[in-house]
């Protein structure tokens, strides 16, 4: 532990930059597992100035869930490293029940990517839910001194999960380039001098 009782800083670029391990001796997980769904009614004090529901509240439970998936699926501590690709199809209004559906689509060794859906419906109608909204999280799962530590392997069970992880990767590939990018161009500039 650090001076004040907090544990140790980590640094989540790096935890997040694990490659697959298809000779994992730890037995994998379906998706099944640790899927998910929360749901909350939203009231007036989640509203922004526009009557609408803030975008905040809904990023809110949108980590809850997906932390909540992390933990499952590593089977311990989870911390959010990055929040991809948010997206706010639809207006949430005060009397929506939200759901907010989670699952892990692809592991590396220490980190997880989790897909999330963001469903609305009114509170007192019986029509079905619409997707108001999705986001992709990176997980890195921590042991108690903060340190990366490794996650079961997820298994996908259906052509849907399948699809999933094969996204995933697509996405970690760009995330993983558009990191490289930007700091080759930061070290040329402070090599020219012209260190912001």
């Amino acid at each position: 532990m650090q001076s004040g009782g907090r544990a140790p800083r980590h640094k989540v670029e790096d935890m997040t930059d694990q490659a697959p391990n298809p000779e994992s001796d730890i037995p994998g997980k379906p998706t099944s597992a640790s899927r998910t769904t929360l749901s909350h009614i939203m009231t007036h004090n989640d509203t922004n100035l526009l009557g609408s529901v803030h975008g905040g509240v809904i990023m809110k439970l949108v980590d809850d869930a997906a932390g909540a998936v992390a933990g499952r699926h590593s089977g311990g501590p989870a911390v959010t490293a990055s929040m991809d690709e948010m997206a706010f199809l639809e207006p949430v209004r005060v009397g929506d029940l939200v759901h907010v559906k989670a699952q892990v689509n692809w592991t590396g060794r220490t980190s997880m990517e989790v897909g999330v859906r963001v469903l609305a419906e009114r509170w007192n109608e019986s029509t079905p839910p619409q997707q108001v909204g999705s986001a992709y999280l990176v997980f890195a799962a921590v042991d108690a001194d903060g340190k990366p530590r490794r996650v079961p392997p997820v298994i996908a069970e259906t052509e849907r999960d399948e699809r999933r992880y094969q996204e995933a990767q697509i996405r970690r590939t760009h995330r993983l380039a558009r990191r490289r990018a930007i700091m080759e161009l930061r070290e040329k500039r402070a090599a020219e001098g012209l260190d912001d």
